[in-house]
């Protein structure tokens, strides 16, 4: 990187003759200013900047690097110099093999939130085979009175039987990754989403619109505004970093990421224990619910469900790492 200039902080490129060299010269000055994956960043970036992806991509990368994007490409490299991270950048983010926009409004979807995502789409399968809540089930969780009025509503060409679509709330949408692949992968399920943050909302809208999914978004804090709402499934990623752990968190994190969706409160459990006291705006506690936490929680996590009493089974599930990343509880 001899011929590169280093003023401020601000990348310019040399006189690079190929893609694979300014690739090369990217991962050097992201690594020297101290990002994480530099080599992974400037390929997203590189990728970006030319409009290529995959198999493109690499058939390209002996071929000359094109002067029109050479603006766009230093100033990409600038910002992800400084700690910015890459999803910002390039405004996007895979989720679920799907793309979503991601902007500094939400916090950039985790390929451990994919496992999250993967369970409750198993266990809600197994609970409703055919993504209905059949009227016996109604009975279960509304008792016999609710029911009738169920059927009333309902009054069906069956009788009135009150068969309805499975309800899934996802709460702190955030960019929608988890509710708008919930409701891409089971059609079939109503598929409902809150954030406390109109941007947010504003960003999650876009991603279903995008991805053709129909996910009915609400504004509001935690589970209040699905005040009322008959709810099977209760899905949430929520802030779960302990206030004062923050400081210590990567740049990329810390100085980029929304607060709203990291700050958990002192320990980082109020959120969990807020929406557990919130169940009883529900008419009754969702059959299946899943938690996404942070490290060394998920006992914490655990022990509020099963204090609940609502759930016999509580699961507790790993990420890639073999962190402890989610607790799940299921009422068969």
């Amino acid at each position: 990187m001899d011929n590169n200039a280093l003023n401020d902080g601000v990348f310019v490129m040399s006189e690079v003759k190929s893609i694979r060299e300014a690739f090369v010269e990217a991962s050097s000055f992201l690594s020297q200013s101290g990002c994480n994956e530099p080599q992974r960043s400037a390929q997203l970036l590189l990728e970006h900047a030319l409009g290529l992806s995959g198999a493109a991509y690499y058939m390209a990368v002996a071929d000359s690097f094109p002067a029109a994007v050479k603006e766009q490409w230093e100033a990409g490299v600038t910002r992800r110099s400084k700690g910015e991270p890459v999803q910002y950048i390039i405004g996007e983010q895979e989720f679920y093999g799907r793309p979503f926009e991601v902007t500094p409004d939400v916090l950039i979807p985790r390929p451990e939130t994919e496992l999250l995502v993967e369970a409750i789409l198993r266990y809600g399968a197994e609970l409703w085979p055919d993504g209905t809540v059949a009227p016996s089930e109604a009975a279960q969780e509304e008792g016999a009175a609710s029911l009738a009025a169920a059927q009333d509503r309902a009054g069906d060409a069956e009788g009135g039987r009150a068969v309805r679509p499975l309800t899934a709330v996802d709460i702190g949408a955030g960019s929608g990754a988890i509710s708008v692949t919930l409701a891409a992968e089971a059609p079939a399920w109503r598929v409902c989403a809150g954030d406390i943050s109109p941007a947010a909302l504003a960003v999650a809208k876009r991603n279903a619109m995008r991805s053709g999914t129909a996910v009915d978004f609400r504004l509001g804090d935690l589970l209040e505004p699905f005040a009322g709402m008959e709810t099977d499934i209760l899905v949430s990623n929520p802030p779960y970093i302990p206030g004062e752990d923050i400081a210590g968190l990567q740049r990329e994190v810390r100085d980029h990421e929304p607060r709203t969706a990291l700050d958990g409160g002192a320990d980082g459990l109020d959120p969990y224990r807020r929406m557990m006291e919130q169940l009883a705006l529900l008419p009754a506690p969702p059959r299946l619910i899943g938690f996404e936490l942070g490290f060394g929680q998920a006992e914490q996590v655990a022990s509020l469900l099963e204090a609940a009493g609502h759930w016999k089974e509580i699961i507790t599930i790993n990420d890639l790492a073999g962190i402890p990343r989610h607790v799940l509880g299921i009422a068969r």
